[in-house]
């Protein structure tokens, strides 16, 4: 059926070696068709010559071409399918997150396969590769490159959650962790302490280690790596380890900034454990402004975040791709964390 130059056609590759998503002209030039039979072959429709049908679905094997479903939803008006990748539907952040997400999709019709990732790269990028043939767009949070993502997302649109515009090419929602930080430690500050840690849950310069670095060194307190400890895990049992570290190593801190509600939550149990009084001798500020933090003692002072609105703001992100504008930029893609004071600072 087909000839050894026929098998030796170019596939779909940019000019730069990388693969890119096979279109439907790659497919017509490899059968020799036109763009209008190869829609009728793929999609089983209209008269078409047997023999002809058969040469378009080998070309599409083995360009392993997918027609777009984001396409077709442009054109048939059908129902929209986004997948929204989680990576951990057991901290209690995430799921609030996709209630956003599966709010404003349902006011739109719209229907969402969610993915917990489990916090693996790879079924980040597993995910990517099904969802591909599955949604009409993408939403979720993701470690890899851009050019990673590329390659296993298949053309689909994409919007990263928690990721600035100047950190992707793609459209994105963020969290304004410098806002929210620089209100966190002026709190804190203005408590009297100037003897700061952190305890934190992302190898790396992430956006909130950063933030304090930045706030500590313009309060002019001490910001040498001593005063940051990473956690093993972002959970409870992650903060309890890690403020042993940060007691260890300084033994005079008299605050502690968590990198979310179940780190704080984890460092306020060390403290007590080792006889320490929350606040009197410790202060503790968390983030995210998850329920739970209402519900310990001494209930958990924290940067409060919108977790719906981050969901909500995905979705508008996705229609306005869908719609052929641009995405939104700058201040309106971001939620600023809010200070909520309660007992524990």
């Amino acid at each position: 059926m087909w000839t050894d130059n026929q098998r030796a056609e170019p596939n779909a590759e940019r000019s730069d070696g990388a693969r890119r998503r096979a279109t439907i002209h790659d497919v017509a030039r490899l059968a020799g068709v036109s763009r209008q039979t190869v829609s009728r072959a793929v999609n089983d429709k209209g008269e078409i010559d047997p023999g002809t049908k058969e040469r378009v679905l080998e070309a599409a094997r083995l360009l392993d071409y997918r027609p777009s479903r984001f396409a077709r939803g442009l054109v048939q008006k059908g129902a929209v399918t986004a997948g929204l990748v989680i990576p951990d539907l057991r901290n209690p952040f995430f799921p609030e997150v996709a209630a956003g997400v599966l709010e404003a999709a349902e006011q739109r019709g719209w229907q969402v396969v969610v993915w917990d990732s489990r916090i693996d790269e790879a079924r980040e990028r597993e995910a990517l590769d099904v969802l591909s043939h599955q949604a009409d767009a993408v939403v979720g949070y993701f470690k890899d490159p851009d050019d990673v993502l590329t390659r296993h997302l298949g053309g689909v649109p994409l919007v990263l959650l928690e990721r600035g515009p100047q950190q992707t090419r793609f459209a994105a929602v963020g969290i304004d962790a410098a806002t929210g930080v620089e209100r966190g430690m002026n709190h804190l500050f203005r408590a009297g302490h100037r003897r700061i840690g952190m305890l934190d849950g992302v190898h790396g310069p992430g956006p909130r280690r950063q933030a304090f670095v930045e706030q500590t060194r313009r309060l002019g307190l001490p910001a040498d790596e001593s005063w940051v400890v990473m956690c093993p895990e972002h959970s409870v049992a992650g903060g309890e380890a890690g403020m042993e570290r940060l007691l260890a190593q300084r033994p005079d801190v008299t605050a502690v900034f968590g990198f979310n509600d179940l780190i704080a939550i984890g460092a306020m149990r060390t403290a007590r454990r080792r006889g320490r009084s929350v606040p009197a001798d410790l202060a503790v500020l968390g983030f995210d402004g998850l329920s739970l933090g209402e519900l310990v003692e001494p209930a958990l002072t924290t940067l409060h975040i919108d977790k719906r609105q981050l969901g909500r703001l995905a979705v508008e992100q996705v229609a306005r791709l869908r719609a052929g504008e641009e995405p939104l930029r700058g201040a309106d893609a971001w939620v600023t964390p809010e200070l909520v004071v309660r007992d524990s600072a």
